[in-house]
């Protein structure tokens, strides 16, 4: 099989909340009648669901002001039952797709608490990868596309995937057998080796402490998905229809990497 040939695996609307202002956020978070309302409304409501998801237990993987809202989609398992970070196994890959139906990213339990990391993309815009999320902050995802080549985990076959670390990179990374780019996960999957012009795009996440369960919400960094789209049109076409292109929805299915690929293929490292 050529190394081209790949294959992979809906926003819930929510009400706005009783007494919400002109701004669908209730109360204090309505609209403020000011010169300056945009640019005043915007901090005054990203400071209101920072404290309301305070208040939730929800931790998000954000802190950053660069980034792309896609549909908010729960992780759940085959069956259709949710992810628990607690149950996910340090060093184990997993695969969903997300933001659409057609593009596949890792969900990746570090065995170490991930900070945030500045970093930048190729076009040179700064931007910053989020914190781990869970019990421990060791929870990432990123997107499965290669930066580089566009590699990405198919069901016959997979060319990128989490490998064994070697010398001084850290105990695991992404390596894209494809062009041997290498993307250090515990930092944002900055690239630490290879022809990749730009880390991976991070797969923002937010945790809900009491429920233990995961959702994507959007992503930071250089997206890959229109080049991807354009590259492979009439291969996603004939797999997925036109639904290759459309929102996950509210769930996102989640797969052992090791069962979502029959192949991973083996590389140099």
């Amino acid at each position: 099989m050529r190394a081209d040939d790949r294959d992979t695996l809906h926003p819930p609307q929510h009400p706005a909340a009783p007494d919400a202002g002109t701004d669908g956020l209730p109360g204090p978070c309505g609209a403020l009648d000011t010169p300056d309302r945009a640019r005043r409304q915007a901090l005054k409501q990203a400071a209101c669901i920072a404290g309301l998801m305070a208040a939730q237990g929800v931790s998000a993987a954000s802190g950053n002001t660069a980034v792309r809202r896609h549909g908010r989609a729960l992780l759940v398992d085959a069956f259709g039952d949710p992810i628990r970070a607690r149950n996910l196994v340090p060093g184990a890959a997993h695969v969903f797709t997300y933001p659409f139906r057609a593009t596949p990213a890792f969900l990746i339990a570090l065995p170490a608490a991930a900070g945030p990391t500045p970093l930048q993309t190729e076009a040179k815009e700064a931007y910053e990868a989020p914190r781990g999320v869970g019990p421990q902050g060791a929870i990432v995802a990123f997107s499965a596309i290669c930066a580089h080549k566009l590699m990405y985990p198919t069901r016959q076959i997979s060319f990128i995937g989490l490998r064994k670390g070697h010398g001084d990179e850290p105990a695991q990374v992404i390596h894209c057998c494809g062009d041997q780019s290498r993307y250090d996960p515990i930092r944002g999957a900055r690239v630490i080796g290879g022809p990749a012009p730009q880390p991976l795009a991070a797969v923002l996440l937010e945790w809900d402490a009491k429920t233990d369960q995961l959702h994507a919400t959007g992503t930071a960094g250089g997206e890959m998905f229109d080049a991807f789209f354009e590259r492979f049109a009439f291969k996603l076409e004939m797999e997925h229809g036109p639904r290759a292109r459309q929102p996950v929805g509210a769930t996102a299915v989640t797969l052992p990497a090791a069962s979502y690929s029959k192949q991973w293929q083996t590389c140099k490292a």
